[in-house]
């Protein structure tokens, strides 16, 4: 059994949804960005997704665009990504890369899922990359024991769900609004449909993303989903502090706030 799945046994035992929460490597710096998520797990946060910085992130909203901009300023690189993956790990929190696929295969995908699983890591989110052209990263991950977390949304067909569960594992994640990232004022009344047509072709976990500010709203995610993603607002702590020490104050504080609503309580 893998260390997600593993997780999702615990929290379903627990009867809560799990937390997840994102953070960008080397943001603001790569030393930085390792306490951050420290901080991050040390406030409730039970997986981590570390964010591959890309230069072109067509899928993200302006604060982690900006957070990218920062890393790459800072000359990450993807052996810095590992380091940081490996600092996660080291946590207890089971740690997954998020990334577009190009830096993937720019790196050589099997060697990627090599270094990945040597690093400590669980598994790799994957946002514009359909099962049906992950041949090769399916046959890596597999060599490589890592989980294949594919997305979800709305304007899925009820076939392409019923064949990204099929090929996910770890988790489904369920982009629960169409457009960019960002945390917003108030969830997408999307996620439940969402996550109720992709429950008729699966029984894996399903994680609910892209919205999620505050515990208030992270409670509402967690009555229907299996976790609950978090990744602007905490990006956001960073980018308004006005130090190191008082952004990591504000992630732990943000982190407990969001425990504290996927308890269900």
């Amino acid at each position: 059994m893998s260390a997600i799945a593993e997780l999702f046994e615990r929290t379903r035992a627990e009867n809560r949804a799990a937390l997840v929460g994102y953070l960008p490597a080397g943001f603001p710096n790569k030393s930085a960005s390792i306490a951050a998520i420290e901080a991050m797990v040390e406030g409730g946060v039970d997986l981590v997704e570390v964010g591959l910085p890309y230069s072109d992130p067509v899928m993200d909203g302006p604060v982690i665009q900006a957070a990218a901009d920062q890393a790459l300023t800072a000359g990450t690189r993807p052996a810095d990504v590992l380091d940081v993956v490996r600092a996660s790990a080291a946590t207890g929190a089971p740690t997954v890369i998020m990334t577009y696929w190009n830096p993937v295969e720019r790196y050589g995908v099997d060697r990627f899922a090599a270094d990945l699983a040597a690093a400590g890591g669980s598994g790799l989110i994957t946002p514009d990359l359909t099962p049906d052209e992950a041949g090769e990263w399916i046959d890596a991950s597999t060599k490589h024991g890592l989980d294949r977390i594919f997305l979800v949304a709305p304007s899925s067909t009820d076939a392409r769900l019923a064949m990204t569960a099929d090929a996910a594992s770890g988790f489904i994640y369920a982009a629960a609004v169409m457009g960019v990232t960002g945390a917003r004022e108030q969830t997408s009344t999307l996620g439940p449909e969402l996550v109720a047509r992709t429950r008729k072709v699966t029984d894996k976990p399903i994680g609910v993303g892209i919205g999620v500010s505050n515990g208030a709203q992270a409670h509402d995610v967690a009555e229907f989903a299996d976790a609950v993603i978090v990744g602007s607002a905490l990006v956001r702590c960073l980018l308004d502090a006005p130090d190191e020490a008082a952004g990591l104050d504000a992630i732990r504080t943000l982190a407990r706030d969001l425990r504290a609503g996927v308890e269900r309580n």
